[in-house]
């Protein structure tokens, strides 16, 4: 990931500020929050601190001590999908969010403060995607990345690349790389160079019951072992582990059907370290 200047983290590791429009935290809304720590705490060695009071009941996951995701439990009589939801750096997440407005987006909670920890908004992309956006405040956001249980990469998956690569850019500054060899539709955002994220178009090829939607990537010693582990947990799997030019890759979903894509520690995505 591409980051500023920052402060030692626990365990003397230097956890810096992100630089605006990297993608700074992930965050997953179930309805089993028990559950859902029991599976990512057996699948990735995650353990579990309270959140911000605001966000009722939230937990933090932790990895050797180092903030990584974090997990909150829906409203029961809220009956909406349960996804991972990528956080997007923001020096300022009112300007940001009124700026996906004026860009076609919707602003679907927020801003609003969490607790100390900074100020956030969730929001879509006109075409439906749901992403977050975050101001740092004491909570810089995910602490550690390229070790095994910590993210890895966030991509998007879309019907077409082209003008949802101009909302992000106008929104977050990026410059846009495309690729349209072999018929991809495939564009590449980056900040000050380094590559931060992929918009993926795929047309039909969009779960009907998803839509476009952002797939955060967790890095896993061995993908073969954690997909199975995923199965033995009460998950599914969705695509095959396979090989790619970033490494062994395999898409699944939790047990309540979050989905997250898993690459080997070998694998290097985008500009993932």
């Amino acid at each position: 990931m591409t980051e500023a200047r920052g402060s030692a983290g626990p365990n003397g590791a230097r956890h810096t500020r992100h630089t605006p429009g990297t993608p700074c935290w992930v965050s997953l809304m179930v309805h089993a929050l028990d559950a859902t720590q029991e599976f990512y705490g057996a699948l990735f060695g995650w353990e579990f601190q309270p959140g911000p009071r605001q966000l009722g009941s939230y937990v933090r996951a932790l990895l050797d001590g180092r903030e990584v995701a974090g997990i909150g439990q829906l409203p029961p009589d809220r009956h909406l999908p349960v996804a991972w939801t990528p956080y997007l750096a923001s020096p300022d997440v009112d300007a940001t969010a009124e700026t996906v407005r004026l860009c076609g987006g919707t602003v679907g909670v927020g801003p609003l403060d969490a607790d100390e920890a900074g100020r956030m908004a969730i929001c879509s992309d006109p075409a439906g995607a749901v992403f977050g956006i975050w101001q740092a405040a004491a909570h810089l956001g995910t602490a550690v990345s390229g070790v095994p249980g910590a993210p890895a990469w966030n991509e998007l998956r879309t019907f077409e690349s082209e003008n949802i690569a101009k909302f992000y850019a106008t929104v977050f500054g990026y410059e846009e790389e495309p690729t349209r060899a072999d018929g991809l539709d495939h564009v590449t955002l980056r900040v000050e160079g380094r590559p931060v994220a992929d918009i993926h178009g795929v047309g039909t090829a969009l779960p009907r019951d998803r839509g476009p939607h952002w797939l955060t990537y967790f890095t896993v010693p061995d993908t073969d072992a954690a997909v199975d582990r995923v199965v033995t947990l009460g998950g599914q799997s969705l695509i095959a582990s396979h090989d790619t030019a970033h490494g062994r890759v395999a898409t699944v979903a939790d047990p309540e059907g979050a989905r997250f894509a898993l690459v080997g520690k070998a694998g290097r995505l985008g500009g993932a370290p």
